[in-house]
């Protein structure tokens, strides 16, 4: 990692935990330059603006769900049970980092201020597709009972949330892998 992609690192980090404890209209591009260690100038070398940063954090967390998702995939031939299990840990590889639980945090807290915000986010972090798919799938196979994907999806989804995603966003104790499986 180059030095300037580890002080684009540690800015991003400490504007996490500046936007966590203060908010984002309390935040500071003065105190995230202080936490991340970095001239103010540095700051905004990287970042034009606080709206741009916080969009970087968005970004983040958008990209490593993504690349988590991209991996869900029905497969002919290999047992349901087993296909079943390895998305449930895609999902639940995400749920027990706690670095994107972190993320997730901010997120939702900041979410809830802004409707804006809340609306483009929910429209880029929208995955249930890859799920409906995948239950599709299964049941076209034959493999899954679920005519209706969706549905299956949705459930099969909050079955892990709930259990693994919300305690966690008010606590800020992610589950342990244990936990998890």
């Amino acid at each position: 990692m180059s030095v300037t992609e580890q002080k684009r690192e540690q800015i991003i980090d400490a504007a996490v935990a500046e936007f966590q404890e203060l908010g984002f209209a309390g935040a500071s591009m003065d105190r995230v330059a202080c936490r991340a260690e970095v001239s103010k100038r540095t700051v905004y070398n990287h970042f034009e603006s606080k709206e741009a940063l916080f969009k970087a954090i968005l970004t983040l967390m958008v990209d490593e769900m993504s690349a988590a998702l991209d991996t869900v995939k029905f497969q002919s031939g290999v047992p349901i049970e087993q296909q079943l299990h390895d998305i449930a840990w895609v999902e639940g590889r995400l749920l027990t980092s706690p670095s994107f639980m972190k993320l997730a945090r901010l997120v939702i807290s900041e979410t809830t201020r802004d409707a804006v915000l809340a609306e483009g986010m929910n429209k880029r972090m929208e995955k249930l597709h890859v799920f409906n798919d995948f239950f599709a799938a299964a049941h076209s196979e034959g493999l899954l009972n679920a005519p209706d994907a969706a549905t299956a999806a949705e459930q099969f989804l909050a079955l892990i949330k709930s259990r693994a995603f919300w305690p966690v966003i008010f606590s800020g104790v992610p589950v342990t892998k244990d936990e998890m499986e």
